[in-house]
C-alpha cells in the first residue's frame, strides 16, 4: 500500500474520532476537526465556483472568447455588480452594495419562484383533482385511497392556514385534521433526515472497522 493511501486512511480516521468525541463533550479535538472541514469545504467551494462558473461564464466570453467569437460585452454589467458589493467594506460608500444585493435577491426569488411553482405547487394541484374513475371504470382499491388521502390531506391543511374563520365546529375538527397529516409529513421528513445521518455513521464506522483498523478486509492500522 502507498504512502498517500496510508496518509490519507490515518487522516480520515483521526478527524472521524475528533469528531465523535464531541458524543463526550466539546473539547479541542472537535473544535479543530470543525474549523478543518469548514475551511476546506469553503475552499473547495470558492475554487470549484471560480472554475466551473465565474471562468467559462464570464472571463472566456469577456475577455479571452474562442477565434471567430465576438467578445459578449454585456457581461460587463454582472461583473460591475459583483465589483459593487465589495464596497460593504468601504464605510463612505457601502450603501452602493445594495443595488447589486437588490438585484441579486430579486432575480433570484423570481427564478425560485417559477421553479418552486412548476416543480411543487402545479404537480401537487394536479395530484389533488385526479379522476377517482379511469375510463368508466372504478381504480383499484390502493389508488382510491391513496388520492382520497391526498385530497383530504390538502384541504384540512389549507382549512387549517385559513385563519379569517375562527377554527370551531366543523372548521375546528378539519383544521385539527390538518395538523394530524402536518405532524405525520414533518415526522416523515425528520425521519428521512435521521436515516440518512445514520447511513453517514454506518459509513465512517464501517471505514474505522475495515480500512483502519483492518478488521475483515485488511487495512493500514
Amino acid at each position: 500500500m502507498d504512502f498517500g493511501t496510508v496518509a490519507a486512511t490515518w487522516l480520515g480516521a483521526f478527524f472521524t474520532l475528533c469528531i465523535l468525541s464531541f458524543l463526550y463533550k466539546d473539547n479541542p479535538f472537535f473544535r479543530f476537526a470543525e474549523s478543518v472541514f469548514a475551511g476546506v469545504s469553503m475552499g473547495y467551494y470558492i475554487g470549484n465556483t471560480f472554475g466551473q462558473t465565474f471562468v467559462p461564464n464570464l472571463v472566456h466570453p469577456l475577455f479571452t472568447p474562442p477565434a471567430g467569437t465576438p467578445r459578449e460585452w454585456i457581461l460587463v454589467i454582472p461583473l460591475l455588480l459583483g465589483f459593487l458589493l465589495y464596497t460593504r467594506y468601504i464605510k463612505k460608500v457601502a450603501w452602493v452594495s445594495r443595488f447589486s444585493l437588490a438585484i441579486y435577491v430579486g432575480y433570484y426569488t423570481g427564478v425560485n419562484m417559477m421553479q418552486k411553482l412548476q416543480g411543487e405547487v402545479l404537480p401537487q394541484s394536479a395530484d389533488t383533482i385526479l379522476s377517482f374513475w379511469r375510463a368508466g371504470t372504478f381504480t383499484n382499491v390502493g389508488e382510491w385511497i391513496s388520492l382520497l388521502v391526498v385530497v383530504v390531506g390538502v384541504l384540512s391543511v389549507l382549512v387549517y392556514f385559513f385563519f379569517s374563520a375562527e377554527h370551531k365546529g366543523a372548521i375546528g375538527g378539519v383544521s385539527r385534521l390538518g395538523i394530524w397529516f402536518l405532524m405525520v409529513s414533518f415526522g416523515a421528513a425528520f425521519g428521512y433526515t435521521i436515516m440518512g445521518r445514520i447511513s453517514i455513521l454506518i459509513g465512517r464506522v464501517i471505514f474505522l472497522i475495515n480500512q483502519w483498523l483492518g478488521i475483515g478486509n485488511g487495512g493500514v492500522a
